[in-house]
């Protein structure tokens, strides 16, 4: 593989300097309300589930609610880097941002549970470009020495939403209609686009574009072969056995179609997913190391909450807390990973916050049965704070190794590769867990056991004593699975990532910022 040069500045003059920080107040604004719908949406969703289905029905089908969203989400996140490299970011946004308010809008006024999940994938079209399209904005607005200041500001969303969007979605499901779940996001949206409207101003365009080419068989071969692929892995060992006919068709029609678009791409004039992103080796470690954190973000956000209460004995709210001293650590390391890549680079950083996070993830299988909240509270406390030194440094830096014409594509590539993480973690570590569970209980999945659990006086204390070791053990599996993920992503910084990352003078600003990747590594 091979890297470009760190003076490359692309076609064309370079892009016009980001705005006046004085001005910047508002976009940050927008870009942190437009989030906020992308962040609060599937928590908020979650505790409503019980009203919705009593109401529409289809209790078999409504864990796609969350499944075609995230589809949605997944397979769009390359086609909308694409275009945001084409066109700009602000009309990709807007567009996203339209999207989701629509397919909202029309989730409001479902009347049965196939009608619901079709406009949740309308809202998953949207969810797709403002994941990506945030991102990259908060990339073009600040140089590389304040980068972190608006990631820690749009992580801090994410924490808020993990916390916030359960207690709203039950009170609004309990006291008013889980309607208004949907509805609430019409206003927040429209607050959303006056303010990028209004404020939002992209440089100009390194070089005018007659007539622009957009590869839609390739867009087209990416969302197939990503629906088929993604359906495999959440629906597979859920709604039919791992080894049987659905399952091996759509992992054999995923394979052919992957085929398919290779072909596609390579010969496609403006390819979705250009060969670059994987012949460089910045990109293409970022890449690999984010989809391992994916990978093992499935272990604590998943099945956490489930050994908080039927191993713990806690409430919901209280395992929920258990979780959310994670979201809590995270933006703070975030914000403060600046001042140690400043010194030691991107990849020094984050090889030590992911060495600390694989420590963490191997002292979880040791802590006490059944032990005190505190323990797995602190443990997820110090691996946020790790994870943000892994995270953060990872995508500021892969974004300051590439020009802005390039950019979109290259933030998408990483989310894109990080959301196929967590959809793989979630099928690998939910058969990990249900094959532990069968092999000490003879069946059962972690769900009907924890309902088991929630009602102790239908059984003996021996009985429940001997479930809550068998989930135990399956959860100290899944982090020790966890781990592995956590190894792979480090081994794979030290193989294929560069000592330094080749930052363009265009995406330094300043002296400061230029130390960046000066210091030793």
């Amino acid at each position: 593989m091979t890297e470009p040069s760190t003076t490359r500045t692309g076609a064309g003059p370079a892009p016009a300097a980001p705005p006046a920080s004085a001005r910047r107040g508002p976009v940050v604004a927008a870009l942190m309300i437009t989030m906020g719908l992308a962040a609060i949406d599937g928590t908020i969703v979650s505790t409503a589930v019980p009203q919705i289905v009593g109401d529409l029905g289809g209790l078999s089908a409504f864990s796609w609610l969350f499944s075609g969203y995230l589809l949605a989400v997944t397979v769009t996140l390359p086609v909308y880097g694409k275009l945001s490299d084409t066109f700009g970011r602000k009309p990709v946004l807007v567009a996203g941002v339209v999207l989701f308010v629509a397919g909202s809008l029309l989730c409001a006024g479902a009347w049965n549970m196939a009608s619901l999940i079709a406009f949740r994938v309308v809202q998953g079209f949207g969810g797709g470009a403002l994941q990506g399209t945030i991102q990259t904005i908060a990339a073009d607005l600040y140089p590389l020495k304040e980068r972190p200041r608006i990631q820690a500001k749009l992580s801090s969303v994410w924490a808020a939403s993990s916390v916030a969007g359960p207690a709203a979605g039950g009170l609004l499901a309990g006291y008013a209609d889980w309607r208004w779940i949907f509805l609430v996001n019409l206003p927040v949206g429209l607050v959303a686009l006056w303010l990028i409207g209004r404020h939002l101003v992209e440089p100009a365009r390194a070089t005018p574009r007659a007539r622009v080419r957009i590869d839609w068989a390739g867009a087209l071969a990416i969302f197939a072969t990503g629906a088929l692929l993604l359906t495999a892995l959440v629906q597979g060992g859920v709604a039919w056995p791992w080894l049987s006919a659905p399952s091996l068709g759509l992992l054999a029609g995923a394979a052919v179609l992957g085929g398919v678009t290779v072909l596609v791409e390579r010969r496609a004039a403006e390819p979705i997913i250009p060969g670059w992103v994987w012949r460089r080796r910045t990109i293409a470690a970022v890449n690999l190391a984010l989809g391992a954190l994916g990978l093992l973000m499935v272990a604590p956000t998943v099945f956490l909450p489930t050994y908080a209460q039927s191993v713990l004995g806690l409430g919901p709210i209280a395992a929920g807390f258990v979780l959310s001293v994670m979201t809590l650590s995270w933006p703070i390391s975030a914000a403060f990973s600046n001042r140690v890549y400043n010194r030691i680079g991107f990849r020094l950083t984050a090889v030590t916050g992911i060495s600390m996070a694989l420590v963490l993830l191997l002292a979880f299988p040791f802590l006490p049965f059944p032990g005190e909240p505190w323990q797995p509270a602190l443990l997820m406390l110090l691996l946020g704070a790790t994870l943000g030194l892994f995270q953060l440094p990872l995508i500021v830096g892969v974004q300051s190794t590439v020009p802005y014409e390039e950019r979109g594509t290259t933030t998408a590539s990483v989310l894109f590769c990080r959301q196929v993480g967590q959809s793989v973690g979630a099928a690998v570590f939910g058969a990990v867990a249900n094959g532990v569970l069968a092999a000490r209980l003879g069946g059962g999945d972690l769900d009907s056991l924890a309902r088991s659990l929630d009602a102790p006086a239908s059984s003996t204390a021996e009985a429940t004593d001997h479930l809550r070791r068998a989930v135990d053990t399956a959860v100290d599996y899944v982090f020790t699975g966890a781990a592995g993920a956590a190894a792979l992503a480090l081994l794979v910084l030290l193989t294929l990532a560069p000592r330094r990352f080749p930052v363009l003078k265009e995406a330094v600003g300043d002296e400061d910022g230029a130390r960046a990747e000066s210091g030793p590594e």
